[in-house]
């Protein structure tokens, strides 16, 4: 049973919804996130990135940055950028992108269920990046941005939702990349009790994005508890903000690579061994993959398409038949030495929202010699994966659109 709660949000005034909203923490570098901010003390960055108000010489890890995003999200607090709203609530939040239409449900999920495995992940997370969210938490008191979730589908919890959804929205406003973001507050007891015992009869929630925030989450809950003589269990820090939606709304881009060298290997050469594992055709240009076991390679200014020969993989492995896999255990391990794509500073992953010419302009640019778009990794492959207990490759998936941050913040204490 996946046990769910309100929450009381610090949120924006609706005047300043639009102003403070910001793309995830990890979705940009620092020049970026310095960019998205400039001019605009409102945006939420100045929290979720506040190594964007220090010298670019101190280190991302350096307790500066830590203490500097609490002492961002204190003046937020008390200029009133940040107000804390008087009830606990659940919130609904919708997101069209195009044709793409989401509406998830905000609230608070338990530890408890992370760690027991109701909440089910499928990736690894790095020690780093993990360390980093447990002291940005910690230092927060907060979990200042959402984790993004989803499960099968009930019509039962779409239809509560859809209902508040056809009222007067709280916020609703367009970012510049031409998403639309709709908010609206769930204050009456009667459905806040109904979603929760409803969701109580859900089975299993999966990690969508933000499996370091889920681990970062049950490590300042150990930090707390050690720290408290008094702990309960009913301690707001047993409780992590996120964002669940159904998965029939939920939309998988590709997760594109680029490598910086063919390990030695001449055109001719990489050609060859390449050709022993997959078929390839020369491709019109900037080549996107429309079916499972196709990718597409932009090498010396030429896009080919290489599907993966009979007997490479295994269909019935619920690993190794994803796209993902057969490009690593076929191409980028055995013939590039890419041995650990977590790990190794010769490859770099492309969110698919970024497109082919993204690939494109990495290697044209002199960075990268070699780039590989993929076909994007299905839901149902992800929840039948974590529902086996296994782990997809690095860089999976790219879930688009991205939660906005700074719309709800949920405070530890």
């Amino acid at each position: 049973m996946a046990l769910i709660k309100p929450f009381r949000a610090l949120r924006p005034p609706k005047s300043l919804a639009e102003k403070v909203a910001a793309l995830p923490y990890d979705v940009m570098n620092v020049e970026e996130a310095k960019a998205m901010a400039a001019g605009n003390p409102y945006s939420f960055l100045h929290v979720s990135r506040p190594e964007i108000d220090l010298p670019a010489e101190v280190d991302p890890y350096a307790e500066e940055v830590y203490v500097k995003g609490r002492e961002n999200m204190q003046r937020f607090i008390a200029e009133g950028t940040l107000i804390l709203d008087r009830d606990e609530c659940y919130y609904v939040y919708r997101q069209r992108m195009g044709a793409i239409e989401q509406t998830g449900l905000v609230v608070c999920a338990g530890v408890d269920d992370y760690e027991s495995g109701v909440i089910k992940k499928h990736e690894l997370t790095r020690a780093d990046k993990e360390e980093d969210r447990v002291r940005h938490i910690d230092y927060l008191d907060a979990n200042d941005e959402p984790v993004f979730y989803t499960y099968r589908n009930d019509p039962a919890i779409t239809a509560i939702v859809a209902g508040v959804a056809a009222g007067e929205p709280t916020y609703h406003f367009t970012t510049d990349d031409g998403v639309i973001h709709t908010l609206w507050i769930i204050s009456d007891r009667a459905v806040i009790d109904d979603l929760t015992t409803r969701f109580a009869a859900i089975e299993t929630l999966y990690v969508a994005d933000g499996h370091h925030r889920s681990a970062a989450a049950g490590r300042v809950r150990e930090l707390r508890r050690a720290a408290n003589p008094g702990h309960t269990g009913n301690e707001e820090y047993n409780w992590f903000l996120t964002v669940i939606f159904p998965d029939s709304e939920m939309n998988i881009m590709p997760y594109n690579r680029a490598v910086k060298d063919l390990n030695g290997h001449s055109v001719a050469e990489l050609m060859a061994r390449i050709g022993e594992r997959f078929a390839i055709t020369p491709a019109t240009g900037g080549f996107a993959p429309s079916q499972r076991h196709e990718f597409g390679m932009y090498l010396e200014g030429r896009w080919y398409q290489l599907v993966a020969k009979e007997g490479t993989f295994d269909e019935g492995d619920a690993v190794s038949h994803l796209d993902v896999s057969i490009l690593q255990n076929n191409l980028l391990s055995p013939i590039l030495a890419i041995r650990n794509p977590r790990t190794d500073q010769r490859i770099s992953f492309v969110g698919g929202i970024r497109g082919t010419d993204e690939l494109e302009r990495l290697v044209d640019g002199g960075g990268y010699r070699i780039a590989f778009s993929l076909n994007p990794t299905s839901m149902e492959e992800l929840m039948q994966l974590a529902d086996a207990g296994q782990i997809m490759p690095p860089k999976s998936t790219w879930f688009e659109p991205k939660l906005r941050s700074g719309l709800f913040v949920h405070q530890l204490s």
